[in-house]
Formats: structure tokens, C-alpha cells, sequence
């Protein structure tokens, strides 16, 4: 008898651990609440913790749709898979919803051929294992991805042969990746607005962290990219199979102190990289292991890149071009306006430092035309810049004519600095001419006409300050 008692308990166990609910795909919605009634157990309500939470796995099948409409919490281990849609979407501009995982292994959630939309906005999305698309249509907009553990994949969303959308949304302090796609399938996301710091906890991967691209571009604009552990890079987008022909739009964003900036690398891919500022990319000790503003590794010369208007600056080495790519950094009708100085390192662990602001280590001509490089010397120029005259198996680098010392002092005529950021309290702005702050609703905030810094301070959220034509992005938390 207790054989038999125990092999009882033993099936009822392993029924509970196996446990999991499948709507019945037959076009119906489902608020939490109704979960709580169709489930068998898998969603509950804690009425201790005023919770709803997922005690086992849940999955919304084609056809039906899942409508978020209160905070919903994760047990350890359980997955909740999106085939049919859902809608996650809150108006409510004092509070987010949330998606939160328990203490151990967090939860996921999985978008798996979703025949709907999968719409996010202003969701807090903290303590999962991870996201993961998979063709499915996903779009986030104003969500917070925090404190992922990215125990079980590499990032804390992973994208796979889809074209997600991410706008305004910020990525921090998750042990992985923040967006990752793999190296055999086809994925073009759509960055805007989003902020990136301290991701990649003591792993070698940067930021965002892409594989070949689709049909469409893969663009990130308008992004802030920032600090992490020494091993966290900035961007890599990389073809090594040359499994498609990928299009890259890089612009406007702010990619800094990160052990490099942008990296790509393999075969066909073909990126327009403009307007960003690359400063301070050296968080590696090693030059040797990384650190460039900008580099562009090509297996043949169908690595292209064409890079106009960018500051380039503090970086173990600004612009790197290896092996067989095909870069544009200006020509004489189409001048770079690059601002490309100061990036160098010590070498040789002595007193000598050098400079590194282009290193041409490829058998190719790169035209470089019309860009300032911190002096108009060319003596000093060509002490910056590697090339043929360095070593006669390299290519030329044609950077004559050079811009003038007037590109700088344009520029520091209209930057301007915002700190802290992130903050938990009042920022300063500083900087002449006047500056608008607006939401994420593009409403303004804030606007006054400053010389000098100005003390702000504003609730929590993500917010756009603009002054003379420059945006900068700043969360308070």
C-alpha cells in the first residue's frame, strides 16, 4: 500500500510539473481574469501578494488573442507562448504594466508564428530569462527591459527571421545582450529612440548583437548606447555565412564608453552610418582586442560602407577597414564631414602613444576625403592615419583636401551636455540657445533659452531634449 501511495503521488507530482494550458484557437479573447477562470491553475490570482501570476506554461493558439489588462508575474520556469496575438497596451501615463519574473529562473515569453500582431507599450518588463520572436510581427513601444538573466539565451530578446519594432524604449542592467538575432536566419529590426546601458554582464557580446539582415534594412536611430562590463561592445552586425544581402542604416545615435562602437563583419552587407558620435570606445585594456569607433571587416569587397557626418573620437582607434571591405569615408564631390581625432593608444605597454585615427589594413584605395582630423598639418594628418606609405601591401588612404578647424569649432558652437544619465533626481543641461525637453508623447515639458547649465528636473520617464538642432535622450528612473 505505500508502493502504491507513494507511485500515486509521485504521478501527481510529475502531472502538476507537466501542467500547462492551450486556448483553443477558435477566435476568442482573453483578459487575465478570464485565464484565471479557463486555466485549470496555470494563472492564479495571489491574493496575498495582490498578484496575478502564471503558475504554469500558457499558450495562446492561432486564431485566439490575449489581452494583458492587469500586471501579470511569472513562477520559476514557466513560458508563456504567443501563436495566435496579444495586446499588451496601457494608456495610463503613472504607472507601467508589468511583466515581472519570480525569484530563481525567470520566466519567458515566447512569440512563435503569431498570426496577429504582438503590440507592447509602456510595459515594464523586468526579471525574465528572456523574450524570444520567432516570424512573428512584435512591436514595443516605451517599454523597459531590465535585469533579464539571460540564463538560457544569449539576450534578453531574441529575434528570429522577423522585423520587430523598438521605439522609445530603454535596456538596462540585463545579464545578456539587449536584442540578438542568430547567424542562420534573417532579421531587420527597427530601432528608434531607445536607450542601452550597463547589458552583457562579464561575456564578450556587445549591446545589440545582429545576424544577417532580411528584405528590409535593419535601421537604429537616434539611440543612446552606453556603458557596461569592459567585454560589453556597442553594435555588431555581422554576415559570416553570406546567408542574405543586408542593408544597415546607422544614424544619429550616441554610442560611447563601450569596448568598441560599431563592428561589421562577413559577406554583402552594405550600411549608411551618419550622423553618430563615437567617443570614448576603449573600455578594454588590450587595444589589441577591440576598441575602434567604427570597424568594418569584410570577407570580399561586398562589405560596403559609406560613413558621412560622424564624430569619431577617443577611441583606441577610430576607423578600422580589414581584410577586403569597401568603404566610403568621402569623396571629392561628396565631401565626409567626419570628424575623426584623437583616437590612439600606448603602444607596446611604454610611454609612446600613437595614433590611430584610420588604419587602413586591407589591400584597397579608401577614399577619405574632406574630413577634419584634428589639425589641418598634413604632416601630423598622415602620423594619424595607417596606410600605403606605412606598410606598401596596404592600400592608399586619399584624404586630401581635409576640412578646416572651422568643422570643430561649429561643433562645439552647438553641442551640448546633459548629466547624469540616468538620474533619480535633477539633471543639468548645459549648452546656449534654447532648449525644449518633451515626452514620450511628444508633448513638451520643458522649454527655456540657456547659457551655461540649467538645473531640471522632471518625473520619471524618457524624455527628448533638443537644442540647436542636436537631441539628446535622458531617463529618469
Amino acid at each position: 500500500m505505500k508502493k502504491f501511495l507513494l507511485l500515486f503521488a509521485f504521478v501527481g507530482l510529475w502531472s502538476m510539473l507537466n501542467a500547462q494550458w492551450v486556448s483553443p484557437g477558435n477566435g476568442t479573447t482573453y483578459t487575465i481574469e478570464d485565464l484565471v477562470e479557463v486555466s485549470n491553475g496555470c494563472v492564479m490570482w495571489i491574493d496575498g501578494n495582490q498578484q496575478y501570476r502564471i503558475e504554469n506554461d500558457i499558450t495562446i493558439s492561432a486564431n485566439d488573442i490575449l489581452d494583458v489588462n492587469h500586471s501579470l508575474y511569472f513562477n520559476n520556469n514557466v513560458t508563456l507562448t504567443i501563436k495566435g496575438s496579444i495586446e499588451a497596451i496601457n494608456t495610463d501615463t503613472y504607472y507601467w504594466l508589468a511583466f515581472s519574473g519570480n525569484s530563481g529562473v525567470g520566466g519567458r515569453i515566447r512569440l512563435e508564428d503569431a498570426t496577429g500582431p504582438c503590440v507592447f507599450r509602456r510595459c515594464n518588463i523586468t526579471e525574465l530569462d528572456g523574450i524570444q520572436i520567432i516570424e512573428s510581427e512584435a512591436v514595443f513601444t516605451d517599454c523597459h527591459f531590465q535585469n533579464f538573466r539571460c540564463e538560457q539565451q544569449s539576450a534578453a530578446v531574441n529575434c528570429m527571421n522577423c522585423d520587430p519594432v523598438f521605439t522609445s524604449c530603454e535596456f538596462d542592467n540585463n545579464n545578456g545582450s539587449a536584442i540578438s538575432s542568430p547567424a542562420n536566419g534573417q532579421t531587420s529590426p527597427q530601432i528608434t529612440d531607445c536607450i542601452f546601458f550597463w547589458n552583457v554582464s562579464m561575456s564578450n557580446n556587445p549591446h545589440i548583437n545582429l545576424g544577417p539582415g532580411s528584405q528590409d534594412s535593419i535601421r537604429i536611430v537616434n539611440c543612446t548606447i552606453h556603458a557596461g562590463d569592459e567585454m560589453a561592445g556597442g553594435i555588431s552586425i555581422s554576415d559570416l555565412m553570406g546567408t542574405g544581402d543586408t542593408k544597415i542604416l546607422l544614424k544619429n545615435n550616441n554610442i560611447n564608453n563601450n569596448r568598441y562602437g560599431y563592428n561589421q563583419q562577413g559577406y554583402h552587407l552594405s550600411s549608411t552610418i551618419i550622423g553618430n558620435t563615437f567617443d570614448q570606445n576603449k573600455l578594454g585594456t588590450n587595444p589589441m582586442n577591440g576598441g575602434s569607433g567604427i570597424s568594418i571587416y569584410g570577407m570580399d569587397e561586398n562589405n560596403k560602407a559609406y560613413i558621412r557626418n560622424n564624430i569619431i573620437t577617443k577611441n583606441h582607434w577610430g576607423v578600422t577597414v580589414i581584410n577586403a571591405a569597401d568603404v566610403d569615408l568621402g569623396t571629392e564631390d561628396d565631401w565626409g564631414n567626419n570628424l575623426i581625432y584623437d583616437n590612439g593608444h600606448v603602444i607596446n605597454y611604454g610611454a609612446n602613444y600613437q595614433y590611430y585615427d584610420i588604419y587602413n589594413n586591407t589591400p584597397n584605395d579608401i577614399m577619405a576625403i574632406g574630413n577634419y582630423w584634428g589639425t589641418v598639418d598634413e604632416q601630423e594628418i598622415e602620423e594619424h592615419i595607417t596606410h600605403q606609405y606605412d606598410d606598401p601591401s596596404l592600400g592608399l588612404v586619399n584624404y586630401i583636401p581635409f576640412s578646416t578647424d572651422d568643422a570643430i569649432e561649429e561643433l562645439e558652437n552647438t553641442a551640448f551636455e546633459v548629466w547624469p544619465n540616468p538620474t533619480q533626481g535633477p539633471f543639468l543641461v548645459e549648452g546656449k540657445g534654447k532648449v525644449t525637453i518633451t515626452n514620450t508623447l511628444g508633448q513638451v515639458v520643458f522649454t527655456k533659452q540657456i547659457d551655461g547649465k540649467e538645473t531640471v528636473e522632471l518625473p520619471r520617464g524618457l524624455y527628448l531634449i533638443v537644442l540647436n538642432g542636436i537631441t539628446h535622450k535622458i531617463v529618469v528612473e
